[in-house]
């Protein structure tokens, strides 16, 4: 089995929105084609892979150091010992051939691109949707059938008000989400308090409620927002801090009861493992966002899964970052605690199956052999049109 090509594209998610750092207007995503030999009903078995936002394009690390090592090898190291499937292992371990350890930035998330694309591709040679491989391989088969999701939404917009703001709630409500986040940071504490407020008018309590400030904060303002945050009792209070800055959030995390989320913007087992050794979080109420898309693949999270329970976390207390359908297979298939939902931002790549409405925060997967882009038709129209 080999590697026929291995493809790159990039492809613009901007719009207006922002939270309290960044602003989308220039935002782009790598996307890829990975072609093998071997034939499924008379058609190439094709696997695809693209980056999650928030992260640019990868294609000049894409095209210059990590494509051509795959391509370059012998095909019998990219296979499994019986030869007739890739391995995503031994295909990790080419892509990072001559990479130093350390050094977890952008070299991350382009190894994530290609590594969703292979996994795909393996679901797909094997006849299984991902999610049940992965449970297959490592829960003994025992693979969650729904998901717990929440819409991601609440960013800042250019004149957008609070009323606005609880018809983009409402919709969320509609589509069957029982569970919404909104950005903070972005404006002064009263204006983000009266934001939050008039979110709880619709969805009705804090334990529906998520506020996300995106690191945007310092020691004293983190801890002057989580006084004011205590008593709408939210869902929980994510990435306060700098995400590498472990001291801020185990100080937060001794004036603030409630739940408290992060780890989007680590990007490997290590930094995952340092954020449990010393920033104070607490494995029984805490919430765990590391992105496998963003740091290094499956591969890698399978590795930080492993550091987890080392350190007594259940990876019920993962809800990863992204909002798509390879974490959402992960989720199901390794029995993490939910995923990530953007419902209304970054489509095409944002969302879920065509096939599978969410149900009181809660969605399944598709019965169809790989990751499922196949069946999220915005998605794999955008892939078809990308690659012909």
């Amino acid at each position: 089995m080999r590697i026929v090509s291995l493809e790159e594209r990039t492809t613009s998610i901007a719009s207006d929105i922002r939270n309290a750092f960044v602003d989308f207007s220039k935002m782009t995503v790598s996307v890829v084609r990975l072609e093998t030999d071997l034939l499924r009903d008379g058609e190439p078995v094709v696997g695809y892979g693209f980056n999650s936002n928030g992260r640019y394009a990868q294609g000049c690390l894409l095209r210059e150091r990590i494509v051509p090592r795959l391509l370059e090898a012998d095909p019998s190291a990219l296979a499994n010992d019986a030869g007739d499937n890739l391995d995503p292992f031994r295909m990790w371990d080419l892509m990072m051939r001559n990479e130093k350890p350390g050094g977890h930035g952008e070299r991350s998330v382009a190894v994530g691109v290609v590594d969703m694309a292979v996994w795909d591709a393996v679901a797909k040679v094997e006849g299984k949707p991902l999610y049940r491989l992965l449970a297959d391989r490592y829960r003994g088969g025992d693979a969650d059938e729904r998901v717990f999701v929440y819409a991601a939404g609440g960013y800042y917009y250019p004149g957008k008000g609070v009323g606005e703001l609880q018809d983009e709630m409402r919709s969320y409500l509609d589509l069957g989400y029982d569970v919404v986040k909104i950005k903070i940071g972005g404006v002064e504490l009263a204006d983000d308090l009266r934001r939050i407020e008039a979110v709880l008018e619709v969805v009705g309590s804090g334990e529906r409620l998520a506020v996300d400030a995106n690191g945007r904060f310092d020691l004293a303002t983190s801890l002057r927002y989580a006084e004011a945050l205590a008593p709408y009792e939210l869902r929980w209070y994510e990435e306060a801090g700098d995400p590498l800055d472990y001291a801020l959030q185990a100080e937060l995390g001794r004036h603030y009861e409630r739940p408290m989320a992060t780890g989007e913007n680590l990007f490997s087992m290590q930094d995952a493992r340092n954020l449990l050794r010393y920033a104070g979080l607490r494995a029984d109420r805490d919430v765990l966002q590391m992105d496998p898309v963003l740091s290094y693949g499956l591969v890698e999270y399978l590795r930080t899964l492993d550091a987890m329970r080392e350190l007594g976390w259940s990876p019920r207390r993962c809800i990863p970052h992204g909002g798509h359908q390879f974490a959402l297979n992960i989720a199901a298939g390794l029995g993490l605690g939910g995923n990530e939902s953007y419902p209304h931002v970054f489509k095409p790549f944002g969302g879920f199956a065509d096939t599978t409405p969410v149900k009181g925060s809660y969605v399944g997967l598709p019965d169809v052999p790989g990751i499922g882009f196949e069946a999220k038709g915005e998605l794999f129209a955008l892939f078809s049109s990308l690659f012909g």
